[in-house]
């Protein structure tokens, strides 16, 4: 990790990530051919995008400039000139963010004052408040980075392209009263990130389901769920009319017909809960996958090569997306479909 933070050079791409998380980021970056650099904590470069997309990146920009001792006036000069000059006529939203270190969020002030300063700048027709509108908008999100010793990264991507619409990607979903666990807003931020989720009429299966967290929010959008684990749910969720408790092992169980949602949050080995997501789509039991798959403490690059390869070649599963979101720690969240 260099001593302080680097600025990011015009052209290439930016990439933020949890704290801790950047050697796992490079050396995925580094696999796929995309020549990385370390900035900083939770920041790092490369030339090139890979595909698919890494999945230790919280979010990417395309770097447009870097400032670097400048003041506050001077850097909302420069970075509102920048944003002017991108091409396309089509709206932006202009989001500040810091890495999410101790150290970066020492600078949230600045950086939301940078943010105001540089939308007073830009005509108010060219500005999209609502970032959850920006893809179907067209719009480009532009990324205002306020980073440790005086650097000032300004990266833009299509909305349509991005990893996240959060600034950052630093998506933070609100933990409701009554949720059991922080495994509800785990879910919550999985379903965000999709073009559509369960509800009303729906049937969902909920391997691992105990004791109860995705479930109440999957029962709390209407759908119907059949909630797989040998323990006790929330009693609750035991009693609600639209919740069917299968007390068997979620390696046993089979549905008794095709169902629409596959969910699995279980604390158990990441190959393993690879192999038993492969079984549901090569056997045809399910449409839609949500899926949080815990990593290994060393080799968790090596173990995430095994778990594409075997939910894309064994399990036949399509618009395969992984990725370690905001509220995930030593995990990441996997989503798929299956053809009808």
């Amino acid at each position: 990790m260099p001593a302080q933070t680097l600025a990011a050079r015009p052209g290439h791409w930016l990439w933020t990530c949890r704290a801790g998380f950047e050697p796992h980021l490079y050396e995925e970056l580094e696999w796929a051919g995309a020549n990385p650099r370390l900035l900083g904590e939770a920041l790092v470069e490369s030339e090139d995008v890979p595909s698919p997309p890494p999945a230790f990146a919280r979010a990417g920009y395309r770097v447009v400039t870097s400032l670097t001792g400048r003041t506050p006036e001077e850097t909302a000069e420069e970075a509102a000139r920048a944003v002017m000059a991108l091409p396309g006529r089509g709206p932006r939203v202009v989001q500040a963010f810091t890495p999410d270190t101790p150290r970066g969020n020492t600078l949230t002030a600045p950086a939301e004052a940078l943010e105001a300063a540089v939308r007073a700048r830009l005509p108010s027709e060219r500005l999209l408040d609502d970032a959850q509108r920006a893809r179907e908008a067209g719009a480009l999100l532009v990324g205002l980075c306020v980073a440790p010793d005086g650097v000032t990264v300004v990266g833009a991507v299509p909305a349509r392209e991005a990893l996240s619409l959060a600034a950052g990607g630093r998506r933070r979903m609100k933990r409701a009263g009554e949720s059991p666990s922080r495994a509800a807003m785990k879910l919550e931020e999985a379903l965000d990130g999709l073009a559509f989720e369960p509800g009303r009429g729906d049937v969902c299966v909920d391997l691992g389901a105990a004791p109860g967290g995705w479930t109440q929010r999957l029962v709390a959008r209407g759908a119907r769920v059949i909630a797989v684990d040998p323990a006790k749910l929330m009693p609750e969720l035991a009693a609600n009319r639209r919740v069917q408790h299968v007390q068997e092992s979620a390696f046993s169980y089979a549905p008794e017909e095709p169902v629409d949602w596959l969910f699995c949050d279980m604390a158990w080995r990441p190959l393993e809960v690879a192999q038993l997501l492969a079984k549901w789509g090569r056997k045809g039991w399910v449409r839609h996958l949500v899926a949080n798959i815990k990593l290994p403490m060393k080799d968790k690059n090596p173990v995430l090569l095994r778990v594409r390869h075997t939910l894309r070649e064994e399990g036949g599963w399509e618009g395969l997306t992984v990725r370690q979101l905001y509220h995930d720690r030593d995990e990441v969240t996997v989503t798929a479909h299956r053809m009808k």
